[in-house]
């Protein structure tokens, strides 16, 4: 793929789930269902999303499930740092003009140290990219509990409609 027209837009995750280990497909699990009904929801459909969106995440494997069994283990410091050069070469080579930070790794990784509540739904640059945050849409995350959360969820699908109509859509 060219850094060009078809990666306008590079979307970073987490790490792959059990689904997406042993499928080899991004977001191919439940937080990808939950993931492309928000981007349904403004009117991206998942294949067209797939097809000019690269997805990548900061942590290349499966880091394995939490003690006890209930759910994934959130990658470690020092997994994410061991992955780091790969994620970076990714975005050299695809050079793209906008990152969609999808939970809290991705998002500390290019917006430290600042809260979901101040970070979600708005729009930041940063080495002459364009960062829109967005939470974790896995079933673990509480921060859609609030009613406030979910309308800054909106906002911020707001924003990443804004990028596929610069970036993907009309390109």
């Amino acid at each position: 793929m060219d850094g060009g027209r078809r990666n306008g837009i590079v979307l970073i995750g987490q790490a792959p789930g059990i689904v997406e280990n042993e499928n080899g497909t991004p977001f191919g699990g439940r937080a990808g269902r939950v993931l492309f009904r928000w981007l349904d929801s403004i009117g991206i459909e998942e294949r067209p999303f797939r097809d000019w969106v690269y997805m990548a995440a900061m942590t290349r494997c499966f880091p394995g499930r939490m003690p006890g069994g209930s759910g994934d283990r959130k990658p470690s410091r020092p997994e994410i740092e061991l992955c780091r050069p790969w994620l970076e070469e990714v975005l050299e080579v695809l050079t793209p003009r906008a990152l969609i930070l999808v939970g809290q790794l991705a998002i500390e990784r290019y917006l430290r140290g600042r809260r979901l509540d101040d970070l979600i739904g708005k729009r930041f640059e940063s080495d002459g990219r364009i960062l829109v945050p967005l939470p974790h849409p896995s079933g673990a995350s509480r921060w859609l509990n609030d009613a406030a959360h979910r309308e800054l969820l909106g906002q911020g699908l707001a924003q990443v409609r804004q990028l596929w109509d610069e970036f993907a859509a009309g390109s």
